[in-house]
């Protein structure tokens, strides 16, 4: 690819901008009136609660059945979103700097958060802004937090099906985009399906939303988690038989180590005292959980999550290190977070903590790290 023609490609157009407007507003709109499950949400300062509607997969089979009614009748082109994906990515990368922007403003006016949140001016401004000054902010009702992560999850998927679209256009489908499709579906489609669990995960209850999470979550999808698919796309890929069963038993072992963990976390916070694989949880100073998961490691389901991407990469076979950038970026990504929670921890549950990393000595990979 010319590097005119790719600097050209990244141009954003008026379109590119309209069909990312639409994409947002739809989400939006839908998460209000399709039928959804209200879910409550953590405490906030104040003492208010937050509650989420949760109908995210509601809303990605409405979207993918209207795109593709639009289709029938010739209104929208299947293609659309892989003719016009640098433009996309380069439209949702701009769009996350005054949106940003915006939101740590209105972090820095907050007068309820102020207290706690007040950005220090003497030399960290950029870094409040990249990882923002709000923990929840909301707008007309919705948690923007909660909205981003949904739109990047559902756009991974819109993305990947214009891709497969344009492969079968194009006579270049196989096995391996095949297998790269329903991989990213069937994971995209379970996530939404126990959405409900996103609410107590980290995103939502200790990340600030700043740079890090909006161009996180919308160029992730646009890029990072597409960039099998964009690869496949374009190169050939034949896997043995062999090659095609090991990668379909790493993802299913990644799958269950992610998904599993989640859910016993999640049923523990509502639950302690639910059987974890049949047996009563074992938890340390009656807060922090050691049994199933995370009883082999401290953030397991960062490790089910590895397997996951990395299952994704392996559709593309091992020619090029270019499909291989999302695991591995999720590596230093991971790293960071569990840094990061392991410190909060430690501040927020002291002795305890302490007597759980005796428990638990392994970060994510048991006798790796």
């Amino acid at each position: 690819m010319e590097l005119g023609f790719l600097l050209h490609a990244l141009i954003p157009s008026w379109n590119s901008v309209g069909i990312l407007a639409i994409y947002l507003a739809y989400i939006a709109i839908a998460s209000f009136i399709l039928p959804a499950k209200v879910v409550p949400g953590m405490i906030m300062q104040d003492g208010t609660r937050l509650h989420y509607r949760c109908n995210g997969l509601l809303t990605l089979l409405s979207l993918i059945g209207l795109l593709g009614l639009g289709s029938k009748m010739n209104l929208v082109s299947p293609t659309l979103i892989s003719d016009r994906g640098l433009e996309l990515l380069s439209a949702s990368f701009i769009f996350s700097f005054p949106l940003t922007t915006a939101l740590y403003i209105a972090g820095c006016r907050c007068s309820s958060q102020a207290s706690s949140l007040k950005p220090n001016l003497t030399g960290d401004l950029i870094l409040d802004w990249y990882m923002g000054v709000q923990l929840n902010p909301h707008f007309m009702g919705i948690d923007l937090k909660f909205f981003f992560l949904r739109a990047g999850m559902m756009g991974w998927i819109l993305i990947n099906l214009s891709n497969l679209a344009k492969s079968v256009q194009t006579g270049t489908l196989s096995l391996s985009m095949i297998l790269y499709q329903l991989f990213c579906l069937i994971h995209v489609m379970e996530v939404l399906y126990h959405e409900e669990q996103l609410t107590s995960n980290w995103d939502i209850m200790v990340e600030r939303l700043g740079f890090m999470l909006v161009g996180g979550f919308l160029v992730w999808a646009a890029f990072m988690g597409t960039i099998q698919g964009w690869w496949l796309l374009h190169n050939r890929v034949e896997l043995s038989r062999a090659a095609a069963i090991a990668t379909c038993l790493i993802y299913l072992i990644g799958v269950l180590g992610y998904r599993g963990a989640n859910k016993q976390k999640h049923t523990f916070k509502k639950n302690p005292k639910a059987l974890i694989w049949g047996k009563p949880p074992k938890v340390i100073g009656g807060k922090l959980l050691a049994s199933g998961y995370w009883g082999i490691a401290r953030h397991y389901n960062y490790f089910g999550d590895f397997l996951l991407s990395l299952s994704f990469s392996l559709t593309c076979g091992i020619s090029s290190p270019i499909p291989y950038i999302y695991p591995i970026c999720l590596v230093f990504f991971f790293v960071s977070r569990e840094r990061r929670d392991e410190a909060r921890c430690a501040e927020k549950y002291k002795e305890i903590w302490a007597e759980y990393f005796k428990v638990v000595p392994w970060r994510i990979k048991p006798y790796l790290y």
